[in-house]
């Protein structure tokens, strides 16, 4: 799931607003099976959690700049 920043920005709004639920999704349950089992699993939740973010400063700057890519 680790996407470069140009990659994210070239999709719609609509689009990262979804992967965006599924990535919140999909941090909840490694966090909820997290709690018995460790190893590989805090790589996947790095990832996750810096694409969040990535997506999260794309959709920032969309609304603070009146949003290009509708």
């Amino acid at each position: 799931m680790k996407k470069a920043i140009t990659e994210i920005r070239g999709e719609d709004t609509k689009e990262l607003k979804a992967k965006l639920n599924d990535l919140r999704k999909e941090q909840f349950n490694l966090r909820f099976r997290g709690a018995a089992e460790a190893g590989a699993k805090t790589t996947r939740n790095r990832e996750i959690r810096r694409t969040i973010a990535r997506i999260m400063m794309v959709l920032g700057d969309r609304a603070r700049t009146g949003g290009k890519k509708q």
